[in-house]
């Protein structure tokens, strides 16, 4: 062979083997992400899910992918969601759209992973069989909520002793709704508090919600854990401050946004420790064999700038107990 025709078969044989290679390479695992709000709502959760997965050597644009699917707050949209991240073959769904979404994906498929992250009981939602050993498909992040509705009453009686009456602000369109007003029903009996319920889905809702808070002279306000408020935090925060109503809240976005109180866990924990649970599952983990986590962290945020645009003072020993006090 002439020196000539042996560098072109080398060349040709170089230029080929790169596209062999690829073809034999192992397709990069995809990350289903089924979420309520957009990306950018929530981008310091999904650093924090990515967190936990690179502590378990996965790295987005490396080695894994994610696919998004955001509902906003038409939730009966999860379940086309669900399927759609179905037929795109990914290989974990992380469901982050409360029990709307973990429900969608959970009906979608019985064998691909599902992580979940729902606030509530798990078990009650039909979600899992039992915290310790989940069963099926399914597993992931969820907290009993009457112990944290007990905390924010006792907050807001602290803040306001004098307050007979709480309302709370829920989403009929929620499956969560139930729950949470049965735990803040509960722990206001234990409490001798009475709580008058008010509901918004949409943003054509929140000025008869707060106009009714001022009519029937309800005290104080609790705003319930669902997506689709914290997707419009800015409206209901300065809405609170027109109309003088002290509101807690149960993430520290609303205070951030100029909100009053927030207590609740800390939410950037659970996503980086579900990032860790995806990691093993991708890694050949059966959910079944990772237990439900619940909180251990949580967190309380005071905005003083709020306080005392409400006239509301804060009590030394309240704020040595905060975790983040905001001036």
């Amino acid at each position: 062979m002439s020196s000539r025709r042996a560098f072109i078969t080398l060349l040709g044989g170089a230029a080929a083997w790169p596209l062999a290679a690829r073809a034999q390479q192992p397709t990069m695992p995809v990350i289903g992400f089924l979420s309520s709000g957009q990306p950018q709502v929530f981008a310091h959760m999904i650093d924090a899910f990515r967190q936990g997965l690179n502590e378990t050597g996965y790295f987005v644009g490396q080695n894994v992918a994610f696919e998004h699917r955001a509902a906003g707050s038409d939730y009966d949209r999860f379940r086309a969601m669900a399927d759609d991240l179905v037929r795109r073959q990914v290989a974990v769904i992380f469901a982050t759209g409360g029990t709307a979404a973990a429900l969608a994906a959970r009906t979608a498929t019985s064998t691909i992973p599902i992580v979940f992250y729902v606030g509530g009981d798990p078990v009650q939602q039909g979600l899992v069989a039992s915290l310790g050993r989940p069963g099926g498909n399914l597993t992931g992040f969820g907290w009993l909520g009457v112990a944290l509705a007990a905390k924010r009453l006792e907050l807001l009686r602290e803040l306001l002793p004098n307050g007979a009456t709480i309302g709370m602000l829920v989403n009929p369109a929620s499956p969560d709704t139930d729950f949470e007003m049965r735990d803040i029903q509960d722990a206001a009996r234990i409490l001798g508090r009475q709580i008058h319920i008010l509901t918004a889905s949409s943003d054509a809702d929140f000025d008869g919600v707060f106009a009714t808070l001022v009519k029937q002279q309800v005290g104080a306000l609790i705003v319930a854990a669902d997506a689709y408020f914290s997707g419009r935090r800015g409206r209901i925060v300065a809405l609170a401050a027109r109309h003088g109503v002290p509101a807690i809240y149960d993430r520290r976005e609303f205070p951030d946004a100029g909100g009053l109180i927030s207590y609740g866990h800390h939410r950037a924990d659970a996503y980086r420790q579900l990032g860790i649970y995806t990691g093993r599952i991708l890694k050949g983990t059966k959910p079944s064999e990772l237990p439900v986590l619940q909180p251990t962290r949580f967190e309380l945020v005071i905005n003083l700038n709020a306080a005392k645009a409400l006239g509301i003072e804060i009590s030394p020993k309240l704020l040595a107990t905060a975790d983040e006090v905001i001036e």
